[in-house]
């Protein structure tokens, strides 16, 4: 089911996953006019349950989300399919572009379109992937627990993740596949939790009666495992904010790509904000929607803001003379424009 979009809304939420219902829902709770455009594409779809959320542990990821939506619709949002091409401001708020030629105003922006995971490009992986190919043990951890792990090194948080996935396992091995053997106090670590460390490039997952058998090395060698631990790179899915001159940063944690934010998911475009895996790869759908929730309140808040000081200044203007004294003045304020960059 998809609702059909208004000309214009107070908040446009981009992304109907965790982050953006939440968001949706906290806005249209708050009375405020709100649409959710989801391209139907979340990053969770090939995981069987949501794990770490209290009162939905399991529940599969579609299930969750079909519940959001109703949650959403019953307080008057509309939810519709789409995907968003280009963003623009516009004088009070901005103008986003739909793929199909839409068009829908905005007040206020909350994206919340996720990542992408880029996996390595090894053959066998991507058809194991969120089955016995698993990257968060927060996530799988409890499903692969006192199997034989492999956690393939890609980046800085290697050895972090093979430490966190020994908590689940005494067997547990690193492949130093293209980077270099730990060394140093990172060694001793794994030295001491009997994680081995194997070196050389992997070729190929083995795969027999569709589970992983095993991991296949460029010298022939095969490596008997039963789940892998990977840690892709993020690829947020924000190309459309270029035209309000918003791109991606590299995350610090060496995660790949993501849209920098403040603590409550305010951009440096007034009038944008960010919530769930497109400014925090980490997020699981708990936080992710939690994030969403701060966000949309943030929004609401902001909107109460400006309304209150145009209300102020047509209150003014409405005084013989139009004058307005500086009591109205103070209250007024400063009013950002939506859509132009500044430093968060």
């Amino acid at each position: 089911m998809s609702d059909q979009l208004n000309d214009s809304y107070d908040a446009v939420v981009v992304g109907g996953g965790a982050a953006g219902l939440n968001g949706a829902l906290m806005l249209a709770r708050s009375r405020r006019s709100v649409a959710v455009i989801d391209a139907g594409s979340p990053r969770n779809e090939a995981a069987e349950g949501v794990h770490g959320l209290i009162g939905r542990e399991g529940m599969a990821p579609g299930e969750l989300l079909e519940r959001g939506r109703a949650e959403v619709r019953g307080y008057g949002g509309h939810v519709a399919a789409g995907a968003v091409a280009s963003a623009a401001g516009r004088a009070g708020g901005f103008v986003l572009t739909l793929e199909d030629g839409r068009t829908v105003g905005a007040r206020r922006l909350l994206v919340a379109t996720g990542m992408v995971d880029e996996l390595p490009d090894i053959p066998g992986l991507r058809g194991r992937w969120g089955r016995d190919v698993v990257h968060c043990p927060y996530c799988h951890g409890w499903e692969v627990r006192d199997r034989a792990i492999g956690v393939l090194a890609g980046g800085p948080m290697a050895v972090h993740q093979a430490l966190l996935f020994r908590q689940l396992s005494a067997n547990v091995v690193l492949f130093s596949h293209t980077t270099a053997a730990p060394a140093g106090e990172e060694a001793e670590q794994l030295a001491a939790r009997g994680i081995r460390v194997v070196e050389g490039e992997v070729a190929a997952l083995e795969i027999a009666e569709d589970r992983l058998a095993g991991v296949r090395l460029a010298d022939g060698r095969l490596i008997a495992r039963e789940a892998l631990a990977v840690g892709p790179r993020g690829r947020p899915r924000a190309g459309f904010l270029a035209g309000l001159g918003l791109y991606p940063d590299q995350h610090p944690q060496g995660m790949g790509e993501h849209i920098a934010a403040d603590a409550a998911g305010r951009t440096a475009v007034p009038g944008v904000w960010v919530a769930g895996n497109i400014t925090d790869p980490a997020a699981q759908v708990g936080a992710s929607a939690a994030a969403g929730a701060l966000a949309g309140a943030q929004i609401n808040a902001d909107l109460v803001a400006e309304e209150a000081r145009a209300a102020v200044e047509a209150r003014a203007q409405a005084r013989p003379g139009g004058q307005v004294s500086d009591e109205d003045s103070d209250e007024a304020g400063a009013v950002p424009e939506p859509g132009r960059p500044e430093r968060v």
